[in-house]
């Protein structure tokens, strides 16, 4: 919950209030009108918005005159004035009394910091899934996930008192990293603390989690309304989490993997107990004794070889889309219109029934179908949001806003399926530099999806409200279309070595599209209902 929380925690210390150029010499200049005297001041320096259908003033530009020779016109404007830019300005607190955005007058010009700061949280989650992940490797999955926790309660703590945008990206990029050792991190530990019957289960629960997390920021930031109060009150209850260290045990088979028997043995032995089962130590000596040298050979091997390399560039690009679509929808949710808030906790709210009806779907419909089906449902809800933006809006926001939760109900569906479809594909030796590859191209999406989020504020008008559902109706769409071309994994027996891999991508592939079935292939068309994929993921 709390790494979901933070991933939208941008959209609110980041967002722009409406704004204009501070009037010269008023002192108690603010952004709402307050008396008529107030209004023939705004009308006489602040020129009106060039795009008069969203906007009610210039935000970057005043009129600058000599006051004792001005002359107005009748709209009171003044004819001899020229047109300089602002240096200071005054915000609407219609929803926030304070963004960090307003704080540090981020806009005009500097406008463009602020999606590449949302950015920079991403490339902070990039770096955060290499440390991260090969520390819960050396160092064990429940110390790694207990330093992430305390380290992202100090640094969410401390944005508080971010001193300039160069501390603020900073410290952005940091808690970025810092979600992979909580999420990333948790998330393992969780599925390996479970048997395979329920690691589905234990899967789902986690991502619901995930949502309410959004679903919490939208409530506080309904009622603090102060991005400095917002970020305490979100980040002061992560101090109990030092409790974690005596509640969380640490993951029994990344112990047996470190031939760390007796404590693997005293962990397992309490599981057993709450579960009424027996487990004898002498059964996991001989597990690990027994283990034979597997077969050798890497992600670049497999990747670039015949049939492989064409299908592993559509999976990056699905992925790369998908979580451009996913998380650009979610930043998107601040900047459409209707309710701020609501916006949000819809957002956040609408993933929990697309989590569930994949976990209903996956196994029934198979991965492929439920992926490339809702990735292209998601482009034509966002697509369909275009254009209800474009005849409808004025008249029907409230269906603007549906269509762009349909679309975001899609994509979340679309998100959770990738990664089990893609865990499956690659070859056991690989399977983890493969999810690792990946991860790499979903942030390349997850990078870009900030500047598409934020097109209102980076292009005016219509054309910069409809821009973000056009690029991730377009993407998705071709994503989905071109995610035919990959190989179901439902009731494969799944490929375990490198050569295993290269026949189950091109002949699985080429009997689905082409119904060809040569005999290299033959020994792909055996079913197992994924029990080799679970198993593979409890061996010791």
């Amino acid at each position: 919950m709390f790494g979901g929380l933070y991933e939208i925690m941008t959209v609110i210390a980041l967002h722009t209030p409406e704004h204009r150029c501070k009037i010269p010499g008023l002192e108690n200049d603010t952004y709402n009108v307050q008396s008529s005297y107030h209004l023939e001041l705004v009308n006489n320096y602040i020129p009106p918005s060039a795009d008069e259908t969203t906007l009610d003033y210039d935000r970057c530009h005043m009129y600058l005159f000599n006051a004792s020779d001005v002359i107005f016109d009748k709209s009171s404007k003044p004819v001899n004035a020229s047109l300089v830019k602002c240096t200071e300005w005054v915000y609407s607190n219609s929803l926030f009394d304070e963004t960090f955005t307003s704080k540090f007058n981020i806009v005009c010009d500097r406008t463009r910091l602020v999606p590449l700061c949302k950015s920079l949280f991403v490339v902070g989650k990039f770096l955060g899934s290499f440390l991260f992940g090969r520390l819960s490797d050396q160092i064990g999955r429940k110390t790694t996930h207990c330093s992430a926790l305390m380290l992202m309660f100090g640094l969410t703590f401390g944005m508080s008192w971010s001193s300039s945008y160069a501390v603020f990206t900073i410290i952005i990029t940091a808690i970025g990293a810092a979600t992979q050792g909580i999420f990333g991190v948790g998330f393992i530990l969780g599925v390996e603390l479970v048997g395979p019957s329920k690691r589905k289960y234990a899967a789902l629960f986690l991502q619901d989690f995930f949502s309410l997390g959004v679903v919490v920021l939208s409530g506080v930031s309904f009622f603090v309304r102060h991005w400095h109060y917002i970020n305490i009150v979100c980040s002061a209850p992560a101090l109990l989490f030092v409790l974690y260290w005596w509640l969380l045990p640490e993951s029994p088979r990344w112990l047996i993997s470190k031939h760390r028997m007796e404590e693997a043995n005293v962990i397992l032995q309490k599981t057993a107990k709450v579960n009424k089962r027996n487990v004898m130590i002498t059964r996991l000596y001989r597990n690990v004794e027994s283990k034979v040298q597997a077969p050798t050979g890497n992600l670049f091997q497999f990747l670039f070889s015949r049939g492989v390399l064409s299908r592993a560039l559509i999976l990056f690009f699905n992925w790369s889309v998908v979580n451009m679509t996913y998380y650009g929808l979610s930043l998107n949710a601040g900047n459409m219109k209707g309710n701020f808030f609501l916006n949000i906790f819809l957002a956040g709210l609408i993933e929990i029934p697309a989590i569930i009806m994949v976990s209903f779907c996956v196994d029934r419909a198979g991965r492929k179908r439920v992926y490339s089906l809702s990735i292209i449902l998601a482009g034509c809800a966002c697509a369909s949001s275009m254009l209800v933006m474009l005849f409808l809006q004025p008249e029907n926001p409230i269906i603007v806003i549906a269509a762009a939760m349909v679309c975001k109900f899609f994509a979340s569906a679309a998100y959770n399926t990738i990664y089990l479809f893609s865990s499956e594909l690659f070859p056991t030796m690989t399977r983890n530099a493969g999810m690792g590859a990946s991860a790499c191209a979903a942030r390349l999406g997850g990078i870009m999806a900030p500047y598409v989020a934020d097109a209102t504020i980076l292009v005016s008008g219509k054309v910069g409200q409809i821009l973000p559902f056009g690029v991730f109706g377009m993407l998705s769409i071709m994503a989905g279309l071109s995610s035919i071309y990959l190989p179901e994994t439902r009731d494969a027996i799944l490929p375990e070595t490198i050569e295993d891999g290269k026949r189950f991508w091109k002949c699985r592939a080429d009997q689905e599209t082409r119904d060809i079935e040569t005999p290299e292939c033959k020994d792909n068309s055996e079913v197992n209902s994924g029990y080799s994929a679970e198993m593979e993921m409890t061996r010791f």
